[in-house]
């Protein structure tokens, strides 16, 4: 009994967690759609249009891309936590749930509003090479991921706005 106790904990305790690490990327996520909404405002001057801040938004979007979002819509792109077998794409994709937690369906809905939004800052704001290159590799990525179609109509204009440079 004692044990089944502890167990218990342990779970509340890791759920506890990571809700609290969850709350924390969806009040970024906010954070950046905050700072992109901004920048992308019609007759600003160009003192809002700050380096660092678009840096670290495209930061945020392509690490909670690769590292939270692919992973959970996309099973070619998760990493097996036990090292077990290795398994075909086709095989991943078949054992896949299509169940989603609410807040990772929020936090996808904001992130393609932030790619949407950085197509619109490439249209206003001229930003240095390094950083179209993050937007490009951030722009094609999606379309080797499956179940991201909304992310994906939000790539290409995203890429549009890169190739008119």
């Amino acid at each position: 009994l004692s044990f089944l106790l502890q167990n218990n904990d342990t779970e509340d305790e890791e759920r506890l967690w990571r809700d609290l690490i969850m709350e924390r990327v969806t009040k970024s996520a906010d954070a950046c759609l905050t700072a992109i909404n901004i920048m992308t405002s019609p007759n600003m001057p160009k003192a809002v249009y700050i380096e660092d801040v678009i840096e670290r938004v495209i930061q945020y979007t392509k690490f909670h891309l690769q590292n939270t979002l692919y992973p959970q819509y996309d099973p070619v792109y998760r990493v097996d936590p036990h090292g077990g077998g290795v398994l075909s794409s086709k095989a991943k994709r078949a054992k896949c749930s299509t169940h989603k937690q609410r807040v990772i369906v929020m936090l996808y809905n904001k992130v393609c509003d932030i790619v949407s939004s950085l197509s619109e800052l490439l249209e206003i704001q001229l930003l240095t090479d390094t950083t179209i290159l993050q937007v490009s590799s951030m722009g094609i990525t999606p379309f080797f991921v499956e179940n991201v179609s909304e992310l994906q109509l939000c790539a290409i204009k995203l890429v549009t706005a890169v190739s008119t440079f």
